[in-house]
């Protein structure tokens, strides 16, 4: 049976095109981390599933507008309208909310 977690590392994978490597790096654990966490063997502290949710949701948002490997190449990019700093580096510091900003304006046609 998968877990929760599981779960939501498919949805990274197939939406977002993150690979567990890229996950590793988000959230600061090693590969076989994600991988226990994939296999239901392990599971991530709460900080751990509160970020890793908050990427499904930026992601989810994401996929609207952009295919998974543009999503990958998205969230791992310096970006102006985040004052240079990367989508994912937000995400980890707790400030999805920034995040969801420029993509509410990507939704609006704003900033494209």
């Amino acid at each position: 049976m998968s877990t929760a977690v599981a779960r939501i590392l498919d949805e990274l994978r197939n939406r977002g095109g993150l690979r567990g490597a890229d996950i590793a790096n988000i959230v600061d654990v090693s590969p076989p981390t994600v991988s226990r966490w994939n296999r239901g063997t392990a599971s991530p502290s709460l900080h751990t599933q509160t970020v890793i949710a908050d990427l499904r949701y930026v992601v989810e948002r994401l996929s609207d507008f952009y295919s998974p490997q543009e999503t990958r190449l998205w969230l791992h990019t310096s970006h102006p309208l985040l004052q240079g700093e990367r989508a994912v580096d937000l995400i980890y510091a707790g400030r999805s909310e920034q995040v969801l900003e420029v993509i509410d304006r990507l939704e609006a046609g704003a900033y494209l």
